[in-house]
C-alpha cells in the first residue's frame, strides 16, 4: 500500500457526559474528506483510543467508514496490552474494509518486555493480522522506543509496510530510512495518477447487469423506475515501493520528507489540514523556499497546540478551525480561558 501525503490524526468528539457524538465525528470526517489529504488515522493518540472500550472503539471505526470518501485511506489505531487483543482490533478493522493498522508498543509492562519480547509482540501481530501493520514509534506516551536495528528486523516481515515515528528526532528518521533501504520491495496497486488505490475503491458497489434489466412489458405500463448509475472499477496500474517512513510531528515534516520520508502522520492536520498539506505539496513541486515557508508558518501553533496542550489543544483547535472538538474525556481537563485565547492568536492566520 502507498503511504505518501499528509495523513490527519483525527479525534473523537464526545458529548458532555463523555457518550461519542457520532454525528460530529462523521461531520468532521466528510469534512476531511473533501480536502487533500491522503487519508486518515482514526483511533490514533489523538483520538484519545486508550479512553475507549472495545465496544466504543468498534462503533467508532464503523462510523468512520461511513462518513469517508472512498478514495482516502483509513487506517486504524489497533495497539492493545495483547497479542490477541490487538489482532482482535485489526480483524474488526479488516471487516470494515479498513486499508492498515497502526500498532504500538504495549506500554503497561514495558519494564519487563527486553527486546526478544517486543521484537516478538510485532511480529505475532503481523502474523496473525489480516491488515498490514504500521509500526508506532512514541516515546512520549510509550515508555518504549523501538530501536532502529528492529525496526530494520521488522521491515522484512512481508505484512510490516511502514512505520510513524513521533520522536520528534530527524536524524532517527534519516537513519531508518538509511537502513531500511535493503527492506523488500512491494508491488501495490496505484491510481493512473499515481495515488493510493484503497481497499474501498476496490470493493465499491458493482453494477448488477439482471437487476437492472427491466421487461419491455412493464415499461409499457408506465411504470416509473430510479436506478443509481453503475460504479466503475478504478483503473490501476503497478508501483515498487519498499518500507516506508512517515514522520509524527508537524514541525519536522519538511526535514522528514528530505530525509526520506514518504509523509506525515500528523495531530496537528486534525485541526488545519489545509496548511500541512501546503508544506506537502510545495515539497512535491520542489520548491523548497515555499516549503520552508510553510513549515515556519506553522512551527509555533503547532509546538503550542501539539507539542504542550496535546489533545485538549488540538480538540480546542479544531473548534476554532472549523471542525467539532469539544471536550477530551476525563482525567484529560479542557483549556482554560488564558489557553483557549492563546490559541485562538496562534491560528488566527493558519484556518480552513
Amino acid at each position: 500500500m502507498l503511504m505518501e501525503g499528509v495523513f490527519a490524526a483525527i479525534t473523537t468528539p464526545f458529548y458532555p457526559d463523555e457518550r461519542i457524538y457520532f454525528r460530529k465525528l462523521e461531520a468532521n470526517v466528510a469534512h476531511y474528506s473533501r480536502s487533500l489529504l491522503a487519508g486518515l488515522i482514526v483511533l490514533g493518540s489523538t483520538g484519545e483510543a486508550v479512553a475507549l472500550d472495545d465496544a466504543e472503539s468498534h462503533d467508532v471505526l464503523r462510523a468512520v467508514v461511513a462518513a469517508a470518501a472512498p478514495e482516502r485511506l483509513l487506517i486504524a489505531g489497533a495497539g492493545r496490552e495483547s497479542v490477541k487483543g490487538t489482532v482482535a482490533l485489526a480483524e474488526a478493522a479488516a471487516e470494515l474494509s479498513y486499508d492498515a493498522v497502526l500498532v504500538r508498543p504495549p506500554s503497561y509492562y514495558a519494564a519487563n518486555l527486553p527486546a526478544p519480547a517486543m521484537l516478538n509482540y510485532f511480529r505475532s501481530v503481523a502474523d496473525r493480522s489480516p491488515l498490514p501493520v504500521i509500526l508506532y514509534n512514541i516515546p512520549k506516551c510509550v515508555p518504549y522506543e523501538i530501536p532502529i536495528e528492529m525496526v530494520v528486523e521488522l521491515a522484512h516481515h512481508p505484512n510490516i509496510i511502514a512505520i510513524k515515528d513521533s520522536s520528534g528526532n530527524v536524524d532517527r528518521i534519516c537513519a531508518a530510512v538509511e537502513a531500511t533501504r535493503s527492506a523488500p520491495k512491494r508491488t501495490v496497486p496505484v491510481t493512473h495518477l499515481f495515488e493510493a488505490v484503497t481497499a474501498r475503491m476496490l470493493t465499491a458497489p458493482k453494477p448488477e447487469s439482471e437487476a437492472s434489466f427491466i421487461p419491455a412489458g412493464v415499461l409499457a405500463a408506465g411504470a416509473a423506475f430510479a436506478t443509481a448509475p453503475p460504479v466503475a472499477p478504478p483503473k490501476t496500474r503497478s508501483r515498487e515501493v519498499g518500507f516506508q517512513l512517515l514522520c509524527g510531528s508537524a514541525e519536522t515534516l519538511l526535514a522528514s520528507l528530505q530525509a526520506g520520508a514518504a509523509g506525515g502522520i500528523l495531530g496537528f492536520a486534525a485541526c488545519a489540514p489545509q496548511a500541512c498539506q501546503e508544506i506537502y505539496l510545495a515539497w512535491r513541486d520542489h520548491d523548497l523556499a515555499l516549503a520552508e515557508e510553510k513549515q515556519k508558518r506553522i512551527l509555533a501553533a503547532n509546538r503550542r497546540v501539539v507539542g504542550d496542550l496535546g489533545v485538549a489543544g488540538i480538540k480546542y483547535a479544531c473548534d476554532f478551525n472549523g471542525y467539532f472538538g469539544g471536550r477530551c474525556r476525563p482525567p484529560l481537563l479542557p483549556l482554560t480561558a488564558d489557553e483557549k485565547a492563546e490559541v485562538e492568536q496562534l491560528l488566527a492566520e493558519i484556518r480552513n
